[in-house]
């Protein structure tokens, strides 16, 4: 880990003053309780010291949600002198690869977390084979042919399973047959023996073991029958002696199981508390419609900068400790709530004025031409200006250079415009001298090419304003991708044919100019483009062609159409959202 990441993961610990007794106050349920024997073993094992575990199922990117979660777990440990796992809960072969695995890792060190221990519920598949069969003896679990729509009309309508009153010499068997691969997938299960009269669904005999003929990515073909999660999750959380299993609301149904499931075989329990889901205008966190807009090119790929997976993120130029910060200011709560997209770009923007330096960028290039001087200037240029330990850097001044056409009007008309127009008006030029507007040349769409200009380097007269330049003979021509929200509406997020709401030119590809210190920056490095807001280098930069995306504004826009987290179909969007996993 960096020094950079590990002080935002510090910064974060700190900042987040979590209080455990609160994070104790889920739900109780039978057998939540430990008895003094499993409690009294489990602090003997932890030294006292509270455990916490990040556990992401490696079948995507992870995205800003998982940064509050691991803010949540990995923070609370820092911040409480405890440790922290990350798990994979790796139970569902068919949806998991490698690729997912690695960029978990990458992500987790990049948000500046350093787990304690890395397990894959995987690991532990030999002992929770160990705990089916052991189910199996206390007649607790029973192997069932019932098809999925059987399975589930049993559940629906309270009805037992014809396989459920099984000898356990016969399930035994049967289980292990199942073990050998003697059953297609779908012909057989283990479910547990719950209660199938119980008001809460989940208590209906769930199944714990099913048969998938798929090679895992990280036991290979070990095994040809797997674990579900309500199975899976709470023993391996009972075997890794975690205090504190945190997770969001749509899992609050699984507590009777969770803890039912424990006291059976008389296992540690944790204590469960869940969380409501982060919602944040104007982006999609669903797995499947990401897909979508990857699968059709909608999007550049998964780390696309228009995404909030935390790979799209980085390239957009989001940094650790602004995200970070942002999860300790939006909290935990239980209660449903929208989260504005500007209070993540505020914590960005306060993080980048700091530690960015300023360059001279011109993403929309005009051409100007000095009519009464010729030459070039050496001008120092601060690299922050309330930073001088920074230092400073040299640029070329030349009679020909670049402004950006947003800085140039063909006529004086406006009082409120004090850029550069024809006619007497002085305009200054950063670190330069004064300029003023003798005449311009247009095509014939009169669209303005060329801006002739007379220079006063004195500056006799005080200008209203200040603007940026990048002279022709400094430069380095720049691809510079533009970017507005991905989202029209945030019904985008419950509305089957989402596309309809995705603004496919949320990316705008201008060619323009800047400094050519720009061109020693590296993927990832940001600068704060003077007057016109931060950008960073992308990945596509290679050498010879300079890739950067816009970040940001200097200040946000109160002006510009974000979609609305308040309105009726917004709340809808985050309250369905809220109540499904991302899918």
């Amino acid at each position: 880990m960096s020094a950079a990441a590990g002080a935002a993961a510090a910064d974060a610990a700190v900042d987040t003053k979590r209080d455990l007794k609160v994070l104790q106050s889920g739900r109780p349920v039978p057998g939540y309780s430990n008895p003094p024997e499993l409690m009294e073993a489990h602090l003997k094992r932890t030294g006292g010291h509270p455990y916490f575990r990040f556990p992401p199922e490696p079948n995507g990117f992870l995205h800003i949600g998982h940064a509050k979660s691991m803010n949540l777990n990995f923070g609370s440990a820092l911040a409480h002198d405890g440790k922290c796992y990350l798990r994979y809960d790796d139970t569902n072969p068919e949806a998991e690869e490698q690729v997912y695995i690695d960029a978990i890792q990458e992500m987790v060190a990049w948000m500046g977390w350093k787990p304690d221990w890395i397990t894959f519920s995987s690991d532990y598949f030999d002992q929770l084979h160990e705990f089916a069969i052991q189910l199996i003896k206390n007649g607790k679990a029973y192997v069932d042919h019932s098809t999925q729509q059987q399975l589930k009309e049993q559940r629906e309508l309270r009805v037992n399973s014809p396989w459920r009153d099984r000898a356990v010499a016969e399930n035994l068997l049967l289980f292990e047959h199942m073990r050998q691969g003697r059953y297609a997938e779908g012909e057989a299960t283990l479910r547990v023996k719950a209660d199938m009269q119980h008001d809460n669904p989940n208590m209906r005999d769930f199944i714990a073991y099913r048969v998938k003929y798929v090679a895992h990515p990280h036991i290979k073909d070990k095994w040809c029958i797997y674990p579900s999660y309500d199975y899976t999750h709470c023993l391996i959380d009972a075997l890794e002696d975690v205090d504190y299993s945190l997770c969001t609301l749509e899992f609050e149904t699984r507590r009777e199981s969770y803890f039912w499931l424990l006291e059976q075989l008389n296992l540690y329990r944790p204590h469960v508390w869940e969380f409501s889901r982060l919602n944040v205008t104007g982006t999609l966190l669903s797995k499947r419609k990401i897909n979508v807009l990857v699968k059709k090119g909608i999007v550049r790929g998964f780390n696309d900068p228009r995404l909030m997976t935390l790979a799209g993120m980085r390239r957009r130029g989001y940094t650790p400790k602004a995200i970070n910060k942002f999860c300790d200011l939006i909290g935990i709560t239980r209660s449903m709530n929208v989260i504005q997209n500007a209070m993540l770009e505020n914590s960005l923007r306060e993080d980048l004025d700091e530690r960015c330096e300023r360059r001279m960028i011109i993403p929309d290039p005009i051409k100007v031409v000095v009519d009464n001087w010729q030459g070039e200037k050496e001008v120092e240029c601060a690299n922050h200006p309330r930073f001088p330990e920074l230092g400073s850097r040299k640029l070329k001044f030349t009679n020909i250079f670049y402004i950006d056409r947003s800085d140039f009007h063909t006529e004086d008309d406006n009082p409120k415009f004090y850029g550069l127009a024809p006619g007497p008006r002085a305009v200054g030029l950063k670190y330069s001298g004064n300029i003023v507007c003798k005449s311009f040349e247009a095509d014939k769409n009169g669209r303005p090419f060329l801006i002739h200009v007379d220079i006063d380097f004195e500056r006799t007269t005080k200008p209203k304003t200040n603007i940026t330049w990048v002279s022709e003979a400094d430069s380095v021509p720049v691809e510079f991708r533009l970017y507005s929200a991905l989202l029209k509406d945030d019904r985008a997020a419950i509305e089957p044919n989402f596309l309809e709401f995705i603004d496919e030119n949320s990316e705008t590809i201008v060619q323009g100019y800047a400094e050519r210190s720009v061109d020693a920056l590296k993927p990832f490095e940001s600068v704060q483009a003077e007057r016109f807001g931060y950008f960073v280098v992308d990945l596509d930069t290679v050498p010879g062609h300079v890739v950067m995306n816009r970040v940001l504004g200097l200040r946000e826009d109160k002006e510009k159409v974000v979609p609305a987290g308040n309105s009726r179909e917004s709340k809808k969007a985050s309250k369905k959202s809220e109540k499904q996993a991302a899918k």
